[in-house]
């Protein structure tokens, strides 16, 4: 087998299961693996439409908590935020921004890990929610990190595990969805990508699956710990790409 066609399938399967366990974080487990060989354009366009179609696949099997109410103004936030975040791209240096916000999330994230108990937001209301999912959008828009700050939000809200993976899963969808139809629309994603992406997307529904039932038997405790980890990590890999370009 090819050893790019290698690299498309375990990439798509290990991100499938961390989607299908966390509820989110396909393109940053998959990135580790495809960064640094495939195409940026064609990494891009697998991520998204592999994560799209991850989210899909949780919805489906996952559906506990699922609140519309809640949701909503977070949904309504982000897809206002996508488009000043791509507005705002081209006058910002892209290794600034990522070291500037994987600093950030390096060092609040293992607190946050930490502390016992974290005192709770309830401030703000629906219209925090909305400005947090605005926040969100943007950072979308620079650079597709949509979740981070709402699985932040979510934790220092207090949501147990099934309404924070509510929260974040659907709200990954619908970013996920109208980022996938702007490449569409923009004609990112060309005739010679199918072949990828035929292979991409059934590699990680199994995966993903097993993940989202894996999700079933964990803890609040212990998801919260899950999530942290994650975004955790995610700042630190933003660093070990940025710093060298900053460096330099």
């Amino acid at each position: 087998m090819d050893t790019l066609l290698v690299l498309i399938v375990a990439g798509a399967a290990v991100a499938g299961f961390v989607q299908g366990l966390a509820g989110f974080g396909f393109g940053m487990v998959a990135m580790s693996f495809w960064a640094w060989t495939l195409d940026p354009r064609l990494a891009a366009v697998l991520a998204v439409a592999c994560g799209l179609a991850g989210q899909i696949l949780a919805a489906v099997t996952v559906r506990r908590g699922f609140d519309a109410r809640r949701l909503l103004p977070f949904v309504a936030g982000g897809l206002a935020g996508i488009p000043v975040g791509v507005a705002i791209l081209p006058l910002l240096d892209p290794a600034l921004f990522k070291a500037l916000i994987g600093g950030f999330l390096a060092t609040w994230c293992p607190f946050m890990l930490a502390a016992g108990r974290l005192p709770r937001v309830t401030a703000g209301g629906r219209l925090a929610d909305a400005g947090v999912g605005a926040l969100g959008g943007i950072m979308g828009g620079l650079g597709g990190f949509t979740g981070v700050l709402p699985t932040l939000w979510c934790t220092l809200r207090g949501f147990d595990k099934d309404a924070q993976r509510s929260v974040i899963q659907n709200f990954n969808l619908a970013m996920l969805a109208a980022t996938l139809a702007s490449y569409a629309a923009s004609g990112v994603i060309t005739r010679a990508m199918w072949p990828s992406l035929a292979v991409a997307i059934p590699a990680m529904l199994v995966p993903g699956w097993l993940g989202a039932r894996a999700y079933l038997g964990v803890t609040d405790a212990m998801f919260r710990k899950i999530v942290l980890g994650m975004v955790t990590v995610s700042g630190l890999a933003l660093l070990a790409s940025s710093l060298p370009v900053l460096l330099r």
